[in-house]
């Protein structure tokens, strides 16, 4: 196999890609140590064997390598670029470069509508569909680490090598079932740069605590936000700022002095000193001194519609019967909030729009509005229109 480490050869396989339908990619990379992913590795495929010339590895930890020219073939919008459960590979072409390939395919969206159930992982498809094995072992290696081993590399280019034949599979049984649509509406979130992007002043609401008044989460929501800056401003994990158990006790202390700070009992030795001290202790000022009119606020759950249990348990059943005759994963069409939520008159569902009002939304409705019964019949479910 071949590692590309110039500029120059990377432009010339990649001006070689544009005269093809499409091209599949894949990432190595790191996030353990960084705010931000450390690309270490980009695999490259285009139609044709598993020789030299069609599958190659870029290097871009070798110095003087400009990935511009992939970048460029990300924006060609002749060329399909496909990926296999893209998202993290995404994000790394958008924060390096402000690029998100276009126009996109994800085998694990499309398999995921193709029936091969839910979040299918690559493996699986090689397995059913390439009909051949991975080897695993390099799986979790440091891919920063030069020089690459063979089982490395071997490992690396079989993540592109075999996603020609899936992707093939996967756009004509597309095709065949007319479900193209669906997957390119499953697609919007992933070609949508707001994806990517982690605005600090909504950090606070990945953070799960059990107290919920306003007051509370107000600290919560400043704690969160000087987190997040100090992350993303000095490219280290979030955890490694302090972490979300020492947060929800800091909001609840509410210390007011490095004195105070160094009798927690979560906060991290680091983080009672210098820059991090002081941001937390501004953030827990902030947060007391915020006005009630702008402190944040959680839903409460008794405000929440009343859901009617029965017609609850009717819908996991026409979701169930759905599952069956589309093939679909029942995760994919609803998932047991949305179940639920339409369960206590609520219509603005996933759900209930687009592919998926065809699929199970229009009867959902139907059901919800007594137009039409259930009734089982052996093993199956029969749905049954009412006058």
């Amino acid at each position: 196999m071949k590692t590309l480490t110039t500029t120059d050869e990377l432009a010339q396989f990649c001006e070689k890609a544009r005269s093809y339908p499409y091209v599949t990619i894949d990432t190595e990379f790191l996030r353990e140590r960084t705010y931000y992913s450390k690309l270490c590795l980009v695999q490259l495929a285009v139609p044709g064997t598993d020789d030299a010339e069609d599958a190659v590895l870029v290097d871009p930890l070798v110095e003087g390598l400009s990935l511009e020219p992939m970048y460029e073939l990300m924006k060609d919008t002749s060329v399909v670029k496909v990926f296999h459960a893209a998202r993290q590979d995404l994000e790394i072409f958008f924060v390096e470069a402000g690029v998100i390939p276009d126009p996109l395919f994800d085998t694990q969206v499309a398999a995921m509508v193709c029936g091969f159930g839910e979040q299918v992982g690559y493996e699986t498809l090689v397995r059913k569909i390439a009909k051949t094995g991975l080897d695993k072992s390099s799986r979790f290696t440091d891919w920063s680490r030069r020089p690459l081993t063979e089982a490395q590399q071997k490992y690396a280019i079989g993540d592109v090598t075999h996603l020609r034949k899936i992707y093939e599979f996967l756009a004509a049984k597309l095709e065949e079932t007319g479900r193209a649509r669906w997957v390119a509406e499953e697609l919007k979130a992933l070609t949508s740069p707001s994806t990517y992007v982690t605005e600090p002043e909504d950090a606070w609401k990945r953070v799960k605590t059990r107290t919920t008044t306003p007051k509370f989460l107000a600290i919560v929501r400043e704690l969160a936000k000087f987190r997040e800056s100090y992350a993303q401003s000095k490219n280290v994990p979030r955890n490694r700022v302090f972490k979300d158990d020492a947060l929800i006790e800091l909001a609840s202390t509410k210390p007011g002095s490095i004195g105070d700070l160094g009798r927690s009992r979560l906060l991290l030795r680091e983080a009672r000193k210098g820059d991090i001290a002081e941001g937390i202790l501004n953030a827990i000022k902030a947060g007391i001194a915020c006005e009630p009119s702008k402190m944040p606020r959680v839903a409460n759950p008794k405000d929440k519609q009343q859901v009617n249990p029965a017609l609850a348990d009717l819908l996991r059943v026409l979701l169930k019967s759905k599952t069956e005759s589309s093939g679909v994963a029942s995760k994919l069409i609803a998932t047991a909030a949305d179940l639920d939520a339409i369960a206590s008159g609520s219509r603005d569902v996933a759900a209930l729009s687009g592919w998926r009002h065809e699929v199970f939304g229009e009867d959902a409705l139907r059901l919800c509005d007594g137009e039409i019964a259930l009734s089982a019949k052996g093993n199956s479910i029969k749905i049954v229109r009412l006058q």
